[in-house]
């Protein structure tokens, strides 16, 4: 049986029960949500889907914006390889326009050359700001168009509780909701260089004028454990996000999307993505310990009334 089956299993004897109390079968994943979740999780916010489907297979306040740190770039990789513009040429590194809200250490050199397509992998697989920001600044029109189609792709994507301020992720003007994010997936996963780049474990660049090279690994560590099959990655972080997890990973044949947003320690979303894996194939539910439950009992807590689908223990 596939492990899938058992969120199937459990879907279809809500939906006998609310058949006989009056209720339609739509309300079950509602239902679902409500009381005692399917899975405990660190994350504040999560929605888990079926790409091979389009099911959704279980959400968490799915339909709340919040910051979305980097996994905004995902959708920055996407305008770029919508843009058509040659992965193979050679630009130069770019200083920001304007003075970004957060933090954006870079070891890359300004005024150097590299490939477009070096700039994208360690855009999406190392969440190299810079990288980025030099993405937009070669868009026609420099950042402002750049954005623009961002915001204009996420309009075509259907989500509608998304917007994008920049290209990196570092302004907390980036918003979606995880519903949002599982439509950015199902479109991100259609590209073959995205799937490619965005799972890269470790890459070597080479600059020219001057000439250097610089080695990059990525941030999500499953994407070299052995026991993981990751197809699609992005992780996020912003002290007004918390951490975040974008991924899609083959489990029991499916592929199965992972949004994963707002949670204590870098060690949460993928403390998460194996608690969601572990009961997509046993039913367990998991549980979550110390620190990273206090925190997301109370970020769960501090969200309106209409909002909150998951009760306290």
């Amino acid at each position: 049986m596939m492990p899938i089956a058992h969120y199937r299993r459990g879907l279809l004897a809500v939906c006998l029960a609310l058949l006989t109390t009056g209720f339609t079968a739509a309300s079950a994943e509602t239902a679902l949500e409500a009381g005692t979740p399917p899975v405990q999780l660190a994350s504040v916010y999560a929605l888990v889907g079926d790409l091979s489907t389009g099911e959704v297979l279980f959400g968490k306040h799915p339909d709340i914006p919040v910051p979305i740190a980097s996994v905004t770039k995902l959708m920055t990789a996407m305008v770029v390889l919508d843009s058509k513009q040659s992965l193979d040429e050679w630009i130069p590194v770019m200083d920001w326009a304007e003075n970004p809200e957060k933090n954006a250490y870079s070891r890359l050199r300004v005024g150097s050359e590299v490939r477009r397509g070096d700039l994208l992998r360690i855009a999406v697989m190392s969440s190299e700001n810079l990288a980025s920001n030099t993405l937009a600044r070669h868009y026609p029109g420099d950042v402002p168009a750049f954005v623009a189609a961002m915001n204009a792709k996420a309009a075509q994507l259907g989500m509608s509780n998304a917007s994008f301020a920049d290209p990196t992720g570092l302004s907390t003007g980036n918003t979606a909701s995880a519903r949002d994010l599982w439509k950015m997936i199902l479109a991100a996963y259609q590209y073959d260089v995205l799937r490619d780049y965005s799972t890269t474990y470790q890459h070597s660049v080479s600059f020219r004028n001057p000439r250097y090279s610089l080695a990059y690994g990525n941030t999500n560590p499953l994407t070299a454990s052995s026991r993981w099959d990751v197809r699609l990655s992005k992780t996020g972080y912003l002290s007004e996000s918390g951490r975040c997890l974008a991924m899609v990973a083959d489990i029991g044949g499916s592929p199965v999307a992972m949004i994963l947003l707002n949670s204590l320690g870098t060690r949460s979303p993928l403390g998460d993505a194996g608690r969601v894996r572990r009961w997509l194939e046993t039913g367990e539910q998991g549980s979550v310990a110390g620190a990273a439950r206090d925190y997301e009992r109370e970020k769960s807590r501090a969200l309106p009334v209409s909002a909150t689908e998951l009760a306290d223990d």
